[in-house]
């Protein structure tokens, strides 16, 4: 199905990319976002739905050194959050506090509790634990993976573990599993590698994919999506990593991001460099058939997993993030500073 937007809009004064869910927010549908200008003052944007759901308000507008090319909201601290940035020359990594407040719009300065200083290459992003209050943090540059203990307290962060990730391979992203607080999984060009942190070992790969973005389910263990090149959508069973599950077209351009909904088991949003947003049903009923019987033709009518398409952007749309409030809506950031909100609701009726 293709489909305008009758979403709700947002815009922001320069190009970003990145956008993440408030999820320690439990009284509003907030996010959180920030612009990514090489010339201008960068700004975090702290945005809430209002409570008749008919319009994003900001609630906290705070200025940012630099360009923000990685942001990720705090799972268990509304107010804390972490960005990776570049200064033209080199890339930083800061865990900042917003302030109280008290409904000013022009906010006070963000208060830095702390920054994760022992990278040298280029930083990829930083994940939080998703299920719940942790006090470890993963940092990801181009060749190592650290692991950090966090005191907010204390404001202080320490190296607890780290290790290459091999002189083949420049890593670009990852994910922290939700059901295994010691199990990671981290993108580079040619796999997606996974990680007991424990050993910080590797235990298990998946080779030949060239892999933008991914995403654990956290409705069901053992499974992960992945946002390919030339593939489009795949969803994997890590148990067996030879072929996936299941594929989806993806995009007409590059796959470029790819979000598991947190109640909604199989509903899946992508977005690409076409300048659109997909929203897909995968049959995730019938997975572990499929893990079993996936090369037996099956008989039965195919239904089609894209339930619909938002196609009202002008930009490559690089940002995404489901409500943990509300499952049924997401936010959608275009590169050109645009940030669109959607119900998905008309469509779950379908599940």
């Amino acid at each position: 199905m293709q489909g305008g937007s009758s979403g709700i809009g947002y815009g922001l004064k320069y190009q970003a990319r990145c956008i993440s869910d408030v999820k320690a927010d439990t009284d509003h549908t907030s996010f959180i976002t920030g612009t990514q200008s090489l010339k201008e003052e960068n700004e975090v944007h702290l945005i809430r739905l209002s409570t008749g759901g008919t319009e994003l308000v900001c609630e906290g507008l705070f200025s940012h050194p630099n360009e923000i090319w990685d942001l990720a909201s705090c799972p268990f601290d509304q107010r804390i959050f972490s960005t990776v940035y570049s200064t033209g020359e080199s890339y930083g990594a800061t865990i900042w506090q917003m302030p109280e407040l008290y409904g000013e719009l022009n906010s006070p300065q963000l208060e830095k509790i702390t920054s994760l200083d022992a990278h040298v290459g280029k930083i990829k992003c930083i994940l939080w634990w998703p299920s719940g209050r942790h006090d470890k943090l993963i940092s990801i540059d181009e060749e190592n993976i650290f692991l950090w203990s966090l005191d907010v307290s204390k404001k202080a962060t320490q190296v607890q573990s780290q290790e290459s990730a091999g002189m083949l391979h420049y890593l670009s992203g990852g994910a922290w599993d939700p059901h295994d607080m010691n199990a990671i999984a981290a993108t580079s060009e040619s796999s997606v590698q996974f990680w007991d942190l424990r050993t910080m070992k590797k235990t298990n790969s998946i080779e030949h994919a060239h892999v933008r973005n991914i995403d654990y389910n956290t409705k069901k263990h053992h499974i992960l999506v992945t946002a390919e090149d030339e593939s489009g959508i795949r969803i994997w069973d890590l148990r067996k990593t030879k072929v996936p599950i299941q594929e989806l077209p993806g995009h007409t351009h590059w796959t470029w991001a790819v979000k598991c909904n947190s109640e909604y088991d199989g509903l899946i949003l992508s977005s690409g460099t076409d300048s659109t947003v997909n929203l897909w049903l995968a049959s995730s009923t019938n997975w572990d058939e499929l893990t079993s019987e996936r090369l037996v033709d099956s008989p039965t009518r195919r239904v089609d997993p894209l339930l619909n398409s938002y196609s009202d952007y002008e930009d490559s749309v690089y940002g995404l993030a489901w409500s943990s409030r509300e499952p049924w809506i997401f936010a959608s950031l275009s590169y050109d500073g645009r940030v669109v909100v959607e119900s998905v609701k008309p469509f779950l009726s379908r599940k």
